[in-house]
């Protein structure tokens, strides 16, 4: 690549970064997915987060040394490329695409319901064009722009949880729910078993997929180790976040008895319970808040993914995706078409959409625990010792077991349209390899692939 083509800038910072990722969460979204995964566990969704926090957090590891060793935007799809092979590396990054289109796709619905809601009188479909417009300009101006917008919302966001969870305290004080948060009946109780949990937690997984979608900005971080460090922070942050706020609400709301329709978010009835109406109104605010963070990163993100797999393809579609913008850095034609896919939030709805989320993300974690043992202890060979072991071999294969349990406990209905998908990824990559005729290369940017020496495997671990 010439100095004078464009290029993504290197403009973000270690907290920048968090950010991104933690408002890609969606943090309100315990409180929407909350009727949905009480009823799952019979009343222990503190449980169910506790689960998938802890079976992500071994993903998060390997996920941290992968991009150390690959430092490109392309995320599992370009661990897998390099380390195994660029077939299997394409339909890993074909099917987590799945995920990182629908869900600027999901926020949009939200949106969507929230404000037809409030003005039933405006077509739906006003909203979707709107919103998704304003998410796409957003994206299209700058990656710091869309940084400081999304860290404003977080923030934002955050403080009305901790005023959700003042106010539920204070509705146990006087007699609400178990009456104190300080017991273990959030946690576990009579009628529990640990495959209604499971499936719990397959659901609550959905609210931590955006920890991974941090390395999509590893050629826009200021330096290497960014990236590696926000990526865990992000993840305890989102879990840290998720839990306290699961708990407080399943100690002030046991069962979800007196709820209306617990299949929709619970949102705007538990912030009605706790704190009136004007409590509610600031609350859902918060929500909308948090929607359009996870929008703008989730936006940017899977726009930088289509970005990279355009850039290791050849033909007329593959350098379209490619381009980036001469004055904004920005990938200029992948944005604008995770906008008009976003549009598909006019004619589909949110259950829909929603079933198909996790089949991508878990096969994609799933993959890049693989990545880490394939690289290290058959690539690098780092396998003598119990340390290598453990970080090369023992963490991964955890990451990898546990990954592969939440893909599991996945609805039926989530498998088959994953399924589904994953053939059409199939065709395609015959279409594009003529049969395996022509091979797929993966192409590298900015940084050349890091030659690992011993002292730097112990970084890369932590």
């Amino acid at each position: 690549m010439s100095q004078n083509t464009p290029r993504l800038r290197r403009t973000l910072g270690l907290w920048s970064i968090v950010g991104l990722g933690v408002g890609y969460m969606t943090l309100t979204t315990v409180f929407d997915t909350f009727g949905i995964v009480s009823e799952e566990t019979n009343g222990v969704v503190p449980t169910a987060y506790l689960v998938a926090l802890i079976a992500l957090l071994f993903t998060a590891i390997s996920y941290g040394r992968m991009t150390r060793v690959f430092p490109s935007s392309g995320s599992a799809f370009t661990y897998t490329s390099e380390t195994i092979h660029p077939n299997v590396g394409f339909l890993v990054g074909w099917t987590s695409l799945m995920d990182y289109l629908l869900l600027p796709l999901v926020n949009a619905l939200i949106v969507r319901t929230y404000l037809t809601s409030i003005f039933p009188d405006v077509p739906e479909w006003i909203w979707v064009v709107l919103y998704v417009a304003m998410i796409t300009l957003l994206n299209l101006w700058s990656m710091t722009s869309t940084s400081r917008i999304n860290g404003l919302l977080v923030v934002f966001s955050t403080v009305l949880i901790v005023v959700f969870l003042v106010l539920a305290w204070n509705a146990m004080q006087n007699g609400a729910g178990t009456g104190t948060p300080f017991t273990t009946q959030p946690f576990f109780h009579d009628g529990v078993d640990t495959s209604s949990v499971i499936a719990g937690a397959t659901v609550v997984c959905f609210s931590f997929i955006g920890f991974d979608a941090i390395t999509m900005y590893s050629e826009e971080a200021k330096d290497a180790n960014t990236v590696p460090r926000a990526i865990v922070i992000a993840l305890l942050i989102g879990g840290l976040v998720f839990f306290v706020a699961a708990w407080f609400s399943q100690a002030t709301f046991p069962t979800v008895e007196g709820f209306e329709n617990t299949d929709e978010s619970l949102l705007p009835q538990m912030a009605l319970k706790v704190g009136g109406q004007f409590f509610q109104i600031l609350f859902t605010a918060a929500s909308f808040a948090a929607a359009v963070a996870s929008s703008l990163s989730s936006h940017a993100s899977v726009s930088r993914m289509i970005y990279v797999m355009g850039r290791n393809g050849k033909g007329v579609v593959s350098r379209f995706f490619s381009f980036i913008h001469p004055k904004t850095h920005t990938p200029f034609n992948a944005i604008l078409f995770v906008g008009a896919v976003s549009l598909l939030a006019i004619p589909l709805s949110l259950d829909f959409v929603a079933s198909m989320i996790n089949f991508g993300a878990l096969i994609a974690f799933t993959f890049v625990n693989v990545t880490v043992v394939v690289y290290f202890v058959f690539i690098k060979k780092d396998r003598k010792g119990p340390a290598a072991l453990l970080r090369n071999m023992v963490l991964p294969v955890i990451g990898m077991i546990l990954t592969g349990v939440l893909w599991y406990f996945l609805s039926d209905e989530a498998r088959l349209y994953g399924a589904i998908w994953l053939g059409a990824g199939f065709v395609v990559l015959l279409v594009i390899t003529r049969v395996f005729r022509r091979p797929l290369s993966v192409r590298m940017e900015d940084e050349e692939i890091a030659e690992v020496t011993g002292e730097e495997l112990g970084q890369a671990a932590r």
